[in-house]
């Protein structure tokens, strides 16, 4: 092996890798941030007007769930107003992610206090104003319910699944396409299959053999799409492992009709507008996630508090109440624990993309060269970065022939390739 290597050819250089919803999301968090601090500031006058210090801590208890949105409410903004800043090497993407883990922590202390509380007061009950602590409890349910609608969205739905690749996949059978009818042509060298793949990446047009003895020649291989308005594009293909596939994508709708030439033979084909089915990688929002279990597990903690209130009220079950507030506090501590080792890996760059990872692997392997090194991490929500070092015999592939058929897949925002020569000894 010769010690070439040539630069290293990279993409997505604004560098800005926040999540699509980023706005929206900080603007839902300042608007939950604004509710609390009203209600905070209610409770605490009200309850110092009529003499009810249950109120009052009801208020303060407010206060601490609106500090904790606006750990949120500040990486959003922070993370935007800086997301072209150049100190940031891969962006403010992470900060959304750090907020998160901070949250955790947080919802984690929480946790325990509820569940010493509630120790303490197994071992030394305390009489339970009922009418006053039943309304109170229940006025914080109604709080952390439009809370929780303000927050609601795809927060914890946002991971992409992909199913046509699989890892060291290299057959062109094992590939599908998503909602594109497949067209058989019969040529002067054979039965072939024209078909738009697009799973995982920009949709191409593949050109598959239907038999071993079918030969394609790549470079006397065009499609020419003529769409209703008569615009016209070219498509031209490169060789892979069995199938030719066109070096540019084909752009929104796919309806036209496709003309296929090789060398001298034409052939035609019509394609309709199909349904879309999104892939792609995890696009999770980790802080609007953290911001939303906030205001769950203070509704949760709302309804076993209710439901300990009633339950000791009606039947004098005062061991009730303490028992709803350790069950509150365990359901807490479980949601705290997902979410810091969620985050916490992303923090430490130990988050992994298998499929991404086998959609970089088929590439190389289907190009025919070696793949030494390869390394893929999180940036923010929706984006990836991968940084990889190839072996080829091939003279003429620069990083940017492996960029153009790896820097296309979906979710890959940041892409930094290594070539090296293997000479032959």
């Amino acid at each position: 092996m010769s010690n070439f290597y040539d630069t290293p050819f990279t993409t997505g250089h604004d560098h800005v890798f926040l999540g699509a919803g980023h706005d929206k999301n900080e603007r839902k968090t300042w608007s939950v941030i604004i509710l609390c601090s009203a209600m905070m500031l209610a409770e605490i006058v009200g309850g110092n007007l009529f003499g009810s210090l249950a109120l009052v801590a009801d208020g303060l208890h407010m206060s601490t769930h609106a500090g904790a949105m606006l750990i949120a409410a500040l990486a959003y903004t922070y993370a935007r107003r800086h997301a072209a800043d150049r100190r940031f090497v891969f962006g403010t993407g992470k900060l959304g992610d750090l907020a998160g883990y901070t949250s955790a922590i947080i919802l984690a202390m929480i946790a325990l206090l509820i569940g010493y509380e509630a120790v303490q007061r197994f071992l030394s009950p305390v009489p339970i104003h009922f009418r006053e602590a039943i309304p109170i409890a229940v006025l914080g349910l109604a709080v952390n319910i439009v809370s929780a609608w303000l927050l609601s969205g795809d927060h914890d739905h946002g991971h992409g699944h992909s199913h046509g690749h699989q890892n060291g996949s290299a057959h062109p059978e094992a590939h599908h396409e998503h909602g594109a009818a497949a067209h058989h042509l019969d040529t002067a060298h054979g039965k072939i299959e024209l078909s738009i793949y697009e799973d995982g990446v920009p949709p191409v047009f593949r050109l598959t053999p239907e038999s071993e003895s079918v030969r394609l020649p790549a470079d006397e291989v065009t499609v020419t799409t003529i769409r209703s308005d008569g615009q016209r594009q070219v498509f031209a293909f490169w060789q892979t492992n069995g199938y030719l596939e066109s070096t540019a994508e084909i752009p929104e709708p796919h309806a036209f009709q496709a003309v296929v030439s090789i060398g001298g033979e034409t052939l035609a084909a019509t394609f309709e507008e199909h349904d879309h089915h999104e892939h792609g990688v995890d696009t999770r929002d980790h802080n609007m996630r953290a911001a939303y279990l906030h205001v769950i597990a203070d509704a949760a903690v709302s309804v076993m508090a209710i439901l300990g209130l009633i339950l000791a009220k009606s039947f004098g079950w005062m061991w009730m109440d303490p028992l709803a507030g350790v069950i509150g506090a365990l359901v807490i501590a479980n949601w705290s624990y997902t979410l810091l080792r969620q985050t916490g890996a992303i923090l430490v760059d130990a988050s992994h993309d298998a499929e991404m990872e086998g959609r970089i692997k088929e590439v190389i392997q289907l190009a025919g060269d070696q793949l030494i090194d390869l390394h893929i991490w999180r940036l923010g929500p929706g984006h990836m970065s991968a940084i990889l070092s190839v072996v080829t015999q091939e003279l003429n592939r620069s990083p940017s022939f492996y960029h153009l058929r790896i820097g296309r897949f979906k979710g890959l925002s940041h892409l930094t390739v290594e070539v090296r020569l293997q000479q032959e000894s």
